[in-house]
């Protein structure tokens, strides 16, 4: 039964990736659910067999089938990545599933969307190196409506506590100061206003706990970027949105509390 539910997810996961690959392409565009797929190079329409996810882009070796332009990796990456997410989703929360349907159902998709909008800044700052305000702010939005709905455990109506409260404030605080301090050299504002959800989304201690992570894989990153990578170098330019977002991602999945003593 477990094994049939996983599989269930993780297709639904990689469907809803499929989705994110256009927002994250036709956000700025202002088309986001306009139009048919095309090929970016030639503009060729898409038939519905070249998009099926994951499938698609290992049948048709990566690459268009008219023109061979190349195809992004980003879209099986995206779709993989969700399927993954709505896995774990269904992992974290299944005995609600087994208790509750309604719960489940109400838990579960709220926190596939605020999920899927992650991927969708993560993936957006990769490829534009800017995160839209839009989406910072529904996710925001969304991540403090969640205080008074959900704890760590799914579904729970309750009145946050002051430092939960302000918990979204007190993580963005540092990155808005670094972006102030370097005059935006060393930090975008833009990490500092996603910041504020992250702190509302996870609580303030799973929230350092996921900055601890993300400093720590973006210096990795990049430092193995520098020395293996010719397109890289020390001045080079590294979003740190998305080192943000798979911090507090795992954070979240993981239950990961580093400094449990401190909240």
């Amino acid at each position: 039964m477990i094994s049939f539910f996983t599989t269930i997810f993780f297709i639904l996961g990689i469907i809803i990736g499929s989705f994110l690959n256009v927002v994250i392409y036709r956000f700025h565009t202002r088309k986001v659910l306009g139009g048919r797929s095309a090929c970016m190079s030639c503009q060729n329409k898409l038939h519905f067999y070249e998009l099926i996810p994951l499938i698609s882009f290992f049948v048709l070796r990566g690459r268009c089938r008219v023109c061979k332009t190349k195809i992004s990796k980003m879209y099986p990456i995206v779709e993989f990545i969700t399927g993954l997410i709505f896995l774990g989703l269904f992992l974290k929360f299944q005995d609600i599933l087994f208790l509750n349907l309604p719960v489940f159902i109400f838990t579960y998709v709220y926190y596939a969307i605020v999920l899927s909008l992650l991927i969708v800044i993560a993936f957006y700052d990769l490829r534009h190196k800017i995160i839209p305000d839009a989406l910072s702010i529904a996710f925001g939005l969304l991540s403090f409506l969640g205080l008074f709905f959900f704890n760590e455990y799914g579904f729970s109506i309750h009145i946050p506590t002051v430092l939960q409260f302000f918990s979204g404030f007190i993580i963005a605080l540092p990155f808005a100061l670094f972006w102030l301090v370097s005059k935006g050299t060393w930090m975008g504002l833009g990490d500092a206003k996603l910041a504020i959800g992250l702190g509302y989304f996870v609580g303030l201690a799973r929230a350092l706990s996921g900055v601890i992570i993300a400093f720590w894989s973006g210096a990795i990153l990049g430092i193995l970027l520098v020395l293996f990578s010719k397109k890289y170098g020390m001045k080079s330019e590294i979003p740190f949105a998305p080192f943000l977002i798979f911090g507090t991602i795992v954070a979240f999945f993981f239950e990961l509390y580093i400094f449990p003593t401190i909240f």
